[in-house]
C-alpha cells in the first residue's frame, strides 16, 4: 500500500484550517502558520526548520508556540514525530504507515516506498496490548575514502 501525501495543487488555506478542525485544533494564527508548512505537501522538518518556515507566514510567531504544537499535531494524528537520535527529531507530514533512509552525515531524512521493503515478523504480544506501529529507519552515511596503499 503506497502512502499518500498531499499534494501542493489541492492544498488551500480552507482546506488546512478544516484538517486542524477536523482533528479537533481550533485553528489561531499561529497554529495556521505552522500548518502551511507542514500539511501543504510532504515534509520531513525539525522544530527549529518549522520555525523559520513558518516566521514567512507570521514572523511574531515564537519557538515556544512551536514546540508545544507539533506535539499537539502529532497527537491529533496530523505528523508523525521520528525521533532520529537524542538531540534530534523530525516532524512528518504523512502519517501512514511507511519507513525512512536517515543520511547522517547530512542529516537528509527519505521516504521508503513501501514495495521496496519486506516486512519481518512482527513479535508475539501480549493480548492485552494492540500494535499501533511499525516504525523502520535506514541509517546510512558515507563510506570513509579509501587510501590506496603506495
Amino acid at each position: 500500500m503506497a502512502h499518500q501525501h498531499p499534494t501542493t495543487e489541492n492544498v488551500t488555506t480552507s482546506s488546512i484550517e478544516n484538517r486542524l478542525r477536523d482533528a479537533g485544533i481550533q485553528p489561531t494564527r499561529q497554529r495556521m502558520a505552522i500548518a502551511q508548512v507542514l500539511l501543504h505537501a510532504p515534509v520531513h522538518l525539525a522544530a527549529d526548520d518549522v520555525l523559520l518556515q513558518a516566521r514567512r507566514h507570521l514572523p511574531s510567531l515564537s519557538r515556544a508556540t512551536v514546540y508545544n504544537t507539533l506535539p499537539l499535531f502529532v497527537e491529533k494524528g496530523l505528523l508523525r514525530a521520528l525521533r532520529l537520535d537524542r538531540e534530534r527529531t523530525v516532524y512528518d507530514s504523512c502519517t501512514d504507515a511507511h519507513s525512512h533512509i536517515y543520511h547522517e552525515d547530512t542529516g537528509m531524512l527519505e521516504d521508503i516506498p513501501n514495495n521496496m521493503l519486506q516486512w519481518p515478523n512482527v513479535p508475539q504480544i501480549n493480548d492485552d496490548l494492540e500494535l499501533v506501529g511499525l516504525d523502520l529507519i535506514v541509517r546510512v552515511r558515507q563510506r570513509p575514502a579509501q587510501n590506496p596503499r603506495n
